[in-house]
């Protein structure tokens, strides 16, 4: 089968060119089979058949995976993947035709920045998170806690005061740490507790969920590396509708495992795609995602580098994307 054969090439890309040919096959691929995305590219006037460079590929906005199945003909959802959101907002959801291909992606993308997670002691501090059903976050941490093989490993929703008695003894002892968490989560544990961490890494995965006026990047970072007493604060960027994360080691520059790759379009024209060094809404190829959508159109706002890193600024002002209304009818 097609598919097959795509997703055997997924993960052994090895240069930009062989990216740009995988992308479009599975452009084409999904362009036919994926119902959602075929009826966005038709309304667009588009002849799917026509796009051969991945610049001139389209990008379905993410809202569709709020009101739409987003799955691609013939397959079935093996598991179904909810937004956290808060109260009175509807939920993305992402049917995951194939959950060994997600947990595959992920692994291999912690491998890539991070290693082996069997090196580390890791510590998930996601309440909001654990307090709802069918989060992909969950699902991917649960399984590194597993596969990191120590008995110290695990999640924490309130219990902060036995986190950070833990996270003391665990570093003072010289044991390798990485201590993830929701950032609203991570500056509790900072106001209440001043740590010393030598061993430790730090990740923040974003969002106050409701929970706290949202800081810019920089403040929150002095202020987590402050009370942690870290050099740098790592940062996760990944979400619902994906099935694969990009890591940043500080500053909040991300770099993407070779199957991932982010641009940027035109704030006003969402047709339009940017030069690096540009702000704009981000845009993600995911090609792990060969059974949903690899194309999508994110709420996120951004800067790519020459290098292929690029960073998260803010969010757009407006919950909806231009683009959506193409589906009316």
């Amino acid at each position: 089968m097609i598919a097959e054969k795509l997703k055997s090439a997924l993960f052994n890309i090895k240069s930009c060119d062989e990216f740009n040919v995988l992308a479009l096959e599975i452009f084409h691929l999904q362009a036919k089979r994926n119902a959602v995305y075929k009826k966005y590219v038709n309304n667009l006037g588009i002849d799917s058949r026509s796009i051969n460079q991945i610049e001139n590929i389209p990008f379905l906005p993410i809202e569709f995976f709020k009101t739409h199945e987003v799955l691609c003909k013939g397959k079935t959802a093996e598991q179904a993947f909810l937004s956290s959101g808060t109260t009175g907002q509807n939920q993305s959801k992402h049917y995951v035709a194939e959950i060994l291909l997600y947990r595959e992606s992920f692994r291999k993308c912690f491998e890539i920045f991070y290693g082996k997670p069997n090196n580390y002691i890791i510590l998930a501090l996601l309440p909001s998170y654990l307090e709802q059903n069918g989060s992909s976050l969950v699902f991917m941490m649960n399984d590194l806690i597993e596969k990191s093989s120590n008995e110290h490993s695990g999640f924490y929703l309130h219990n902060l005061d036995e986190l950070a008695e833990k996270l003391k003894k665990l570093d003072d002892a010289g044991n390798k740490i990485l201590l993830f968490g929701v950032s609203f989560a991570l500056l509790d544990l900072a106001e209440k507790h001043q740590f010393n961490l030598r061993n430790t890494i730090v990740m923040e995965t974003g969002g106050m969920k409701g929970r706290r006026k949202e800081p810019v990047r920089e403040e929150l970072h002095e202020i987590l590396c402050s009370s942690f007493g870290v050099e740098a604060m790592h940062s996760e960027y990944g979400m619902t509708e994906l099935l694969s994360q990009a890591y940043s080691a500080g500053k909040g520059v991300f770099r993407c495992p070779p199957w991932l790759k982010i641009l940027t379009r035109d704030v006003n024209d969402p047709f339009q795609l940017l030069e690096n060094g540009k702000t704009g809404g981000i845009n993600i190829i995911d090609l792990a995602n060969i059974h949903s959508c690899s194309f999508i159109a994110t709420q996120d706002l951004g800067k790519v580098y020459d290098d292929d890193s690029f960073e998260v600024l803010g969010r757009f002002d407006h919950s909806d994307l231009r683009g959506c209304n193409l589906m009316v009818g």
